[in-house]
């Protein structure tokens, strides 16, 4: 039988007071400035979270320049039975994160900090840990359940040069995980990736996960799908801009689900990016154009809307902006690079390395000849194949030991029972005036456990 024992699980943005503006007008007032006013909005964040007793906690934004904060968090979470860890962002950027544990659900087997000092000051925390009681329970065996928990917070999209960081980011953690697993020899085990990833169904983040198994909790929960019908049913953070969306999740990865490989994964969601991002430059290139010839801006507007209804017919051009100079119907490695560095995706310390460009070439050129036709560029840069060739060497076999070729049946997973949004009227897509713990919606997510034992055979 399995036991009636549940895993939840808390991910909150809190919203550090040296990043909350007290006023529209002077955009310098800071919460920072005024101890009574942070030191109350922040009492009332731990009474929340105390309140719900949560079995894991990951917060964002944590204060980490003000010692007076987060000892004030450490001690009350730690009166109330949790271990937490606390890790600053890089570069002194004064905010980071915080992950804690009720010591009486699990044991800390191993805690690692993942350092992105090349790609926007981020920063990851990795836990693992055991269920301090048996989760399943059979007739002549019982199981106490090991997890891999990731807390983050990925960078602020700014412009959309900066999508492709956030991807890069989420690769890192990825393969941190996969490179953990082998190092310790761990047969699969379930992964909750918590955290503001700053980017919404839409983006290539999400798409990115999903390839790699993963599961929108808050979705499964309530049956969403990734359709722009769906796409807006909830919000959890309104940002500096005003702007409402869904940006805050906490995402299940169990065993025994199919996933691509890492790197193929990337690539597709690498090429993506540069085909919006093309389309963005070749707009913006076009407007730039039209407002030296001196039309107005009003006219200059309308063709901007008119280029984004008929960007689905721009593919001429954008094949023409990665070909450059090139003197045949082709385009060329130095071209591409060149595209790359002139889309903002290459050329400075968050963008991508060498490698990546290189990476990104060859999948590009299909017959290796050094040149990317138009059919090439139209299968692998402009409408990719979600069934490109996978390699043998990066697939992971589901139900297998890592490091090991004899096949175990995987014992244990979860299934998403329930999950909640604060405040309630986020989950009706909007944003109340009178919520002020936050500019972020706390996501709690209750985890049940489930058998996922199989032959391997049947796969």
């Amino acid at each position: 039988m399995i036991s009636k024992l549940s895993v939840s699980c808390t991910t909150f943005n809190i919203l550090a007071p040296i990043y909350k503006r007290l006023s529209e007008k002077d955009q310098s007032c800071r919460e920072s400035q005024y101890r009574g006013y942070w030191l109350s909005r922040n009492e009332r964040i731990i009474d929340r979270l105390l309140g719900d007793r949560s079995s894991i906690i990951c917060l964002q934004e944590v204060w980490m320049g003000n010692e007076e904060l987060v000892d004030m968090y450490e001690k009350r979470l730690g009166d109330a039975g949790y271990i937490s860890f606390k890790l600053p962002r890089t570069n002194n950027r004064g905010d980071g994160l915080l992950t804690a544990v009720r010591r009486d659900c699990f044991t800390i087997i191993d805690y690692r900090e993942m350092l992105f000092n090349d790609l926007g000051d981020r920063v990851a925390q990795l836990l693992r840990v055991e269920s301090v009681v048996p989760l399943w329970q059979g007739c002549s065996s019982s199981i106490n359940v090991q997890i891999i928990i990731v807390n983050t917070h990925l960078l602020f999209p700014h412009d959309a040069s900066l999508c492709i960081v956030r991807l890069q980011q989420v690769y890192k953690i990825l393969q941190s995980i996969e490179t953990y697993q082998k190092e310790n020899d761990l047969s699969p085990i379930p992964i909750i990736l918590c955290g503001d990833w700053n980017g919404s169904k839409r983006g290539q983040v999400y798409k990115f996960l999903i390839s790699q198994g993963f599961v929108s909790s808050y979705d499964a929960a309530h049956h969403y799908t990734d359709s722009d019908a769906d796409c807006h049913r909830w919000v959890s953070h309104r940002n500096h801009h005003g702007n409402i969306c869904g940006v805050d999740f906490i995402w299940l990865l169990n065993p025994n689900n199919s996933r691509k490989p890492l790197r193929t994964s990337w690539k597709e969601s690498a090429f993506a990016i540069i085909k919006v991002n093309n389309l963005s430059q070749t707009l913006r290139l076009r407007t730039e154009k039209v407002l030296h010839k001196g039309i107005s801006l009003t006219i200059c507007s309308l063709l901007f809307q008119y280029l984004l209804q008929a960007a689905s017919l721009s593919e001429e051009n954008a094949f023409a902006f990665l070909k450059a100079d090139s003197p045949g119907d082709y385009i060329t490695y130095p071209g591409f690079c060149q595209a790359l560095h002139q889309l903002g995706l290459t050329g400075h310390r968050d963008g991508l390395i060498p490698e990546d460009a290189k990476d990104l070439w060859t999948e590009a050129d299909i017959d290796g000849n050094g040149m990317v036709d138009h059919e090439e560029f139209q299968q692998r840069i402009w409408c990719p194949s979600p069934t490109w060739s996978e390699h043998p060497q990066e697939s992971i076999e589901l139900g297998t030991e890592w490091g090991s070729n004899t096949a175990k049946p995987v014992a244990l997973g979860f299934s998403v029972k329930d999950a909640v949004l604060f405040p309630p009227e986020v989950e009706e897509g909007m944003w109340p005036e009178n919520y002020s713990l936050s500019d972020h919606a706390p996501l709690t997510v209750v985890f049940s456990p489930v058998n996922l034992s199989f032959s391997p055979q049947s796969f």
